[in-house]
């Protein structure tokens, strides 16, 4: 019984670490697999907001590409990021026709340090990914700076203290050393940040959150 236990631990441990890092062969089932799992909760959040044909939007984290896709088909330009190779070979894969017509522009790159330029996106969205950034409050400020006077920050959570998942992915994300806010948490971390017009909102009976800040005007 006990090295069954261990085997389950371990399997759920290493498929763990393929949700936070993908790898580059292993890692793509993995994204495409994200890539359902997350659809009604990105749907859900971008019902949140208006979007104008023209504007211009960076995916952090983009996992496997479906968000960038359903962005793709709702404003004019697409960027999308990733540290890990997995992730950015699955969305370059799934968004193959639109990177080719100019419309998507996937690369390598962490949220740390982006390689942007400032002032520069209308929208960032970070789906089921903040978690595993390594300083919360400083890459929020780094994603301040590419976005426009008046641009927003949205994350999307499914696993957040308080939420109803709670009990399950809690435990799970601990052993990965991932991050557990509660919904005041997120409101305070956008504050923290220097975000404004903070709003939050939550869906109990899914357990899904999705917090979204502005950058100042001025």
């Amino acid at each position: 019984m006990a090295v069954r236990i261990a085997a389950v631990m371990g399997v759920a441990i290493y498929a763990g670490t393929q949700v936070k890092k993908p790898s580059r062969f292993v890692g793509r089932l993995f994204a495409w697999l994200m890539n359902g799992s997350h659809a009604t909760l990105t749907d859900w959040a971008l019902a949140h907001l208006e979007l104008s044909k023209d504007a211009r939007v960076l995916d952090v984290g983009c996992g496997g590409g479906r968000t960038i896709e359903k962005l793709a088909g709702i404003v004019a330009t697409v960027y999308g990021i990733d540290y890990a190779a997995g992730s950015v070979a699955a969305s370059r894969a799934h968004n193959r026709r639109l990177i080719a017509e100019g419309k998507v522009f996937i690369e390598v790159a962490a949220v740390s340090r982006l390689p942007l330029a400032d002032n520069f996106f209308d929208l960032v969205t970070a789906v089921e990914t903040q978690y595993y950034w390594p300083d919360t409050t400083s890459d929020m400020r780094e994603i301040l700076r590419v976005l426009k006077p008046g641009g927003r920050l949205m994350v999307v959570a499914e696993s957040y203290r308080g939420g109803r998942h709670d009990w399950f992915l809690g435990p799970m994300m601990r052993l990965l050393g991932s991050q557990r806010l509660s919904v005041d948490d997120h409101r305070a971390l956008f504050h923290a940040a220097g975000y404004t017009e903070i709003e939050i909102f939550e869906e109990r009976n899914k357990g899904w959150l999705c917090a979204i800040g502005q950058r100042p005007w001025i």
